[in-house]
């Protein structure tokens, strides 16, 4: 079994078992309840909607340069990543399974819309359960690590479920929030958020913005090897959950309220936070958007 880094990809181009292919260790990876399993969403059945093997989410134990994970990987092609019943079960059975194992962590490769429209309350029973799990394994000292870096990026429940992990990653072209575009421009209209706004939309859900706003712990160019590289850098920068990082959370949301009132668009909000150059900030590369962050103490103010 090799460690040896993965080739040159784009992250965002692969698809959720290219993804583990290319992130971990060649032929580490084991897969509980892999399509052959055939575990499959009974209501999507029911309601005649074509149905996935897997359910749309692969889970297994891999190794990352060595070290012992598991990992959950969400396919976008399958109804955007969505979660129904059997896929949020399968998360919750592999956070379940990592307390009683105690890997190093627990990698999630996060590609979702949310909750399916098709199977909402069972759906939203499913998220609320990872909360849960995803809570008492952090508290239990096993990490839990989420890229986001695919082309349906990672909303509602999921956007919550990545927020409640140790570490974020993601890439430029990856997206974070509770609410989607389309759902906000469907709920109140285009003159609030226009969802065929592509600059608006990753202005205001990109992974700079994020980044920034210090939603996102790294932020990585679209390259498998980097997301890799970064969550090795997430394993090393491990600290357990205690009062003192909840009270550093817990200043960090303080001060972009703060900054945030008033502020009619992500632009002006950058203004507030120290950036000086602010409306350069989506031609920037990662590189120099990285440069730009400041700590908690000092955007306090």
């Amino acid at each position: 079994m090799t460690s040896t880094p993965p080739s040159r990809a784009s992250y965002a181009e692969c698809s959720a078992r290219e993804r583990i292919a290319r992130l971990f260790d060649a032929g580490s990876f084991h897969e509980w309840l892999p399509p052959q399993a055939r575990v499959t969403s009974p209501h999507l059945a029911q309601l005649g909607v074509p149905t996935a093997f897997d359910d749309g989410v692969a889970i297994g134990r891999a190794r990352l340069a060595g070290h012992h994970v598991f990992v959950a990987a969400q396919e976008g092609a399958f109804m955007g990543g969505g979660v129904g019943e059997i896929h949020g079960a399968k998360l919750v059975g592999l956070l379940r399974r990592a307390l009683r194992d105690r890997p190093v962590a627990v990698l999630l490769l996060a590609e979702s819309g949310g909750v399916r429209l098709h199977e909402a309350n069972a759906g939203l029973i499913a998220v609320s359960e990872v909360m849960r799990a995803l809570l008492d394994l952090r508290a239990s000292g096993v990490p839990v690590v989420v890229l986001i870096g695919g082309a349906n990026g990672c909303f509602g429940g999921m956007g919550i479920v990545a927020r409640c992990a140790d570490h974020v990653v993601m890439s430029d072209s990856g997206r974070l929030a509770m609410s989607g575009p389309e759902v906000i421009e469907a709920s109140h209209g285009a003159e609030e958020f226009d969802a065929r706004d592509r600059a608006l939309v990753w202005r205001t859900t990109g992974g700079k913005h994020r980044w920034l706003m210090g939603d996102c712990d790294q932020l990585v160019d679209d390259d498998v090897a980097e997301f890799r590289e970064a969550a090795l850098r997430a394993l090393a920068a491990h600290r357990p959950l205690g009062l003192q990082a909840l009270e550093d959370e817990h200043a960090l949301l303080a001060a972009r309220a703060r900054a945030a009132q008033g502020a009619g668009d992500a632009v002006e909000l950058w203004q507030r936070i120290g950036i000086v150059d602010s409306g350069a900030v989506p031609d920037m590369g990662v590189a120099q958007v990285r440069a730009l962050r400041r700590g908690p103490a000092e955007t306090a103010s």
